[in-house]
């Protein structure tokens, strides 16, 4: 047995010979005050602040590798525009009729091939027939149009003859004599080879969309499926098939409003323009409905064209020349303020700012069938990133 003494003793060794001596306070405050200078890694030593030196080069590289990214995404965008409009085109025709194949599938039992079969051939009956009945009124007034405006200037002659003399009399006191030449205006005629020439890419673009629509009618649920197979588990595969439930609803009820708010306001427009006798009115009231699928810019056109047309087949200059474009004008208005908006709900609104901003980009991009497919790719966009994680932020700046 040891005795309490030698006991003691060792205890008191055991406790001196630690790392940190309890009965050495000096030596164990000296020890914390000489630590945080001997760790690189603290925020105020050398190896933290190359740590956030490190961290700041990475940010500017990954903001330039991205700028790189996008840049090189709109060079992509815009030269195969000749494959992406026709398939942007197809998707968003495919989206629109996929509740009427999906209803015949699951409640009547029709087969998706037979209902995509019967819908595309309806569609494409549905262009000929409008095809035949607007071609000639178009080519009609593309023809007609410089006898028009010939015929118009005279009436003009009472509102521009004291211009034109102002203008001759500033021309005499700057130069001493008039020496403006009449400029003849140029003759605009198509010749046959035009439209043979133009006719195989035209059916081309068109036989394209419709496989490809009928394609997407058909298949459409197996991809969605191909695709949810691959995910890595149930609760993301689960997620997956919500997700895109959803927004697949949500596309589909937006093209098809959309669609025929525009067909009813093209509708009402030919009605009003018959009433007020404006030559070829449903040939107005089709540009109508395809015009104002572009938010803004597109009733602005067509009022001008309306104002144009009317002055260019009227009798007389007055005031009843400008009735049609400004009651298409009331009608959009109403339209835009108050039935867009009531039928579509909140999701659906877009800020002025971004479908502007939308519109010059795919404008710049892909011309004119860029600026029809704008508001509806920005809607789909905005519908999407709604339900995705991480991209939330873009729904909302985009919202209204």
């Amino acid at each position: 047995m040891m005795g309490t003494n030698e006991a003691a003793e060792l205890a008191a060794g055991a406790v001196g010979t630690g790392p940190l001596s309890a009965a050495d306070p000096e030596a164990n405050a000296s020890a914390d005050l000489a630590t945080p200078e001997q760790s690189p890694s603290q925020p105020g030593g050398p190896r933290g602040r190359a740590m956030r030196s490190l961290r700041r080069h990475v940010r500017a590289i990954r903001l330039v590798l991205n700028a790189m990214l996008l840049l090189a995404l709109l060079y992509t965008v815009a030269i195969t525009k000749v494959l992406l409009i026709p398939l942007v085109l197809a998707a968003f025709i495919a989206l629109a009729l996929n509740p009427v194949v999906a209803v015949a599938a699951r409640r009547l039992r029709i087969p998706r091939w037979l209902t995509a079969s019967v819908l595309m051939l309806s569609l494409l009956v549905g262009m000929g027939a409008g095809t035949a009945l607007l071609a000639q009124p178009a080519m009609g007034w593309f023809h007609g149009a410089p006898a028009a405006i010939k015929s118009f200037v005279p009436k003009l002659r009472r509102v521009t003859q004291p211009l034109e003399a102002a203008n001759k009399a500033t021309q005499t006191l700057v130069s001493g004599a008039s020496r403006a030449r009449p400029v003849e205006p140029a003759s605009i005629s198509i010749t046959p080879w035009d439209v043979v020439s133009t006719a195989p890419k035209i059916l081309a673009a068109i036989l394209g969309v419709v496989l490809l629509v009928f394609f997407f009618l058909t298949y459409g649920d197996t991809m969605l499926r191909r695709l949810v197979e691959v995910t890595p588990s149930f609760a993301y595969k689960r997620y997956a098939v919500e997700i895109a439930r959803d927004i697949q609803t949500e596309i589909s009820r937006y093209l098809l409003t959309a669609f025929s708010i525009n067909a009813a306001l093209g509708t009402i427009t030919a009605g009003m323009l018959t009433l007020y006798g404006v030559p070829d009115a449903l040939l107005w009231g089709t540009v109508a409905m395809f015009a104002n699928f572009v938010p803004y810019v597109g009733a602005m056109f067509t009022t001008i064209l309306l104002a144009v047309v009317s002055m260019l087949y009227a009798r007389d200059v007055n005031l009843d020349v400008f009735l049609p474009p400004l009651t298409f004008a009331a009608i959009t208005a109403l339209e835009g303020n108050v039935i867009t908006p009531l039928i579509q709900g909140r999701s659906m609104r877009l800020s002025p700012i971004a479908i502007l901003l939308w519109l010059l980009l795919w404008g710049w991009l892909w011309g004119i069938p860029g600026a029809l497919l704008a508001v509806p790719m920005l809607t789909c966009t905005k519908l999407i990133c709604a339900r995705v994680r991480g991209w939330t932020w873009f729904a909302v700046i985009v919202g209204r």
